[in-house]
């Protein structure tokens, strides 16, 4: 068994010692832009080269590093449709995403973002605390990670509303999906968390007409891609004061650039795409378990619908 290897920040070594450990039966080779590659039964990736699509349509399925696989869908037609693409469903992801929302959230709701800009400026003034149930946080993107998420806010009493592109259920969260549901969902949530894969319908859905249907004063938080939120229209609702604050981990462009006007708003905090980190010894155990269930003949989780986009 072969598995063709790419990795963008060229730190291959310490996956090839996992996969040894954890799958002693493959050979593992790097891709090297140029250079021939020995026909390989696997991919593992996260955001190959378009130099690379000639190999990557020649395995009997790509394994991508993460959740999320835009990345890779750019180039769908030129990789035949028999090749399964398969994500990480978890990895440790899950719960790292929801730590990070949660802290989050509980910084807006007990106001600590306006207690660290009054100790910059040497005040000390107690704020009053919001009433808990009109702190409605609506999570968009209801998958493991939203799923995740949303368990992990549960216990602190908020009211929880949850969206979807299709219908789902969670005990003690309000849910709504589809089109027709999106509008409801956003006039009710105080603080919104988007979480949802980047396609050609969710791109730019966190603009200036649906983010006009927050309540005055809502919070954002955006952890999915960059591409989700129309940044102009965040930053003149901000200054109206339509958005208290925003929390971003994703962009548009990565790095985000030293010119651009986010870094200069002090009601938005930036994060360098750390909301969720892919853990190396994680992801590939359960990449290992996958090319030996495909390698059998079976069904495993995690197959992107190319359609759909995730």
């Amino acid at each position: 068994m072969r598995i063709l290897l790419h990795r963008a920040d060229g730190k291959t070594e310490p996956w090839i010692k996992d996969f040894a450990k954890y799958l002693p039966e493959a050979e593992v080779e790097i891709w090297h832009a140029g250079e021939k590659c020995e026909a390989c039964d696997y991919a593992v990736v996260w955001s190959p080269p378009e130099a690379m699509l000639p190999d990557l349509a020649l395995v009997k399925a790509i394994f991508v590093t993460g959740a999320g696989v835009d990345a890779l869908l750019k180039f769908s037609d030129a990789l035949p449709p028999h090749i399964p693409i398969i994500r990480l469903e978890d990895a440790g992801m899950a719960l790292q995403m929801a730590e990070y929302v949660t802290y989050s959230v509980l910084r807006y709701f007990r106001r600590f973002d306006e207690y660290e800009t009054q100790a910059r400026a040497g005040q000390w003034l107690p704020l009053p605390q919001y009433p808990k149930e009109d702190f409605s946080v609506g999570v968009l993107g209801m998958g493991v990670l939203g799923t995740r998420v949303l368990q992990a806010l549960a216990p602190f009493g908020f009211p929880l509303r949850g969206w979807s592109r299709s219908e789902k259920s969670m005990p003690g969260v309000q849910c709504f999906h589809g089109a027709d549901g999106l509008d409801t969902f956003l006039r009710g949530s105080r603080v919104l968390v988007c979480i949802l894969p980047l396609t050609a319908e969710t791109n730019n859905l966190v603009n200036r007409t649906n983010m006009c249907k927050l309540p005055q004063g809502s919070y954002l938080i955006n952890v999915a891609r960059g591409a989700h939120l129309a940044e102009p229209d965040l930053l003149t609702l901000i200054k109206s004061g339509h958005i208290a604050a925003a929390t971003l981990d994703v962009f548009r462009n990565e790095p985000l650039p030293a010119q651009h006007p986010f870094w200069q708003e002090p009601r938005i905090t930036i994060t360098p795409h750390i909301s969720a980190l892919t853990l190396r010894r994680e992801s590939v155990q359960q990449i290992t378990e996958k090319i030996r269930k495909t390698a059998q003949g079976e069904t495993v989780a995690g197959v992107v619908d190319r359609k759909r986009g995730y």
